[in-house]
């Protein structure tokens, strides 16, 4: 895909913050410190446009990114952080829950795995999740430099396992440093887009 222009949006805690209009939204979900804000930045071509943080947690709302108004990437916070307060935790929740259930422009969510570890409680619970609601989405493994080319297959075969992802679902190992697969995370992205628009309108 070829972008011309990306912006931050806003960051909202609740409904009434989203932004207006019905341009399509992607959904980045996965644990704290997956690299979301990296595939963001990566995926836009963009060094510092999503803020990377070494501590992980620090995504305290849903940060909204416009892609040459027509697309969003709607980062939402990591979950699995275990330095927070069970209020915050419960709080997190309660604005992820509220975002996945009942926004209309969500045309898709992208879950993020760390390609280095077997999916935890909760990734298998967040999945589980996705799956219960019917949502479109796609697998990504991140941090796929990390390890050496000839076990990632390997290790994409035990996250499809554990996680119970179909065959015909997109799962794709991803480097944020190389770019390695963008081009067809980009395709993939574009094609499930589409497809859902598209179902919606029937």
């Amino acid at each position: 895909m070829d972008i011309s222009r990306s912006r931050y949006e806003c960051t909202a805690v609740k409904p009434d913050q989203y932004p207006a209009g019905d341009m399509p939204e992607i959904a980045l979900v996965g644990r704290s410190n997956v690299g979301k804000s990296s595939i963001i930045n990566s995926l836009l071509n963009r060094k510092g446009l999503a803020r990377v943080s070494s501590e992980p947690g620090k995504t305290r709302g849903i940060n909204f990114y416009n892609i040459d108004d027509t697309l969003y990437f709607v980062d939402l916070p990591g979950y699995g952080y275990a330095k927070v307060s069970k209020k915050e935790k419960i709080f997190w929740a309660k604005m992820i829950e509220t975002y996945l259930n009942t926004r209309n422009q969500l045309k898709l969510v992208v879950m993020l795995v760390d390609i280095r570890h077997t999916p935890t409680a909760d990734d298998k619970l967040m999945y589980s999740w996705i799956l219960d609601r019917g949502i479109g989405h796609m697998v990504i493994a991140t941090k796929a430099d990390k390890i050496p080319r000839g076990q990632i297959q390997k290790r994409l075969s035990e996250i499809r396992k554990v996680l119970g992802i179909r065959a015909d679902v997109s799962l794709t190992a991803y480097s944020s440093e190389t770019g390695q697969q963008r081009d067809q995370v980009w395709n993939e992205l574009e094609k499930a887009v589409l497809e859902q628009t598209v179902h919606e309108q029937i």
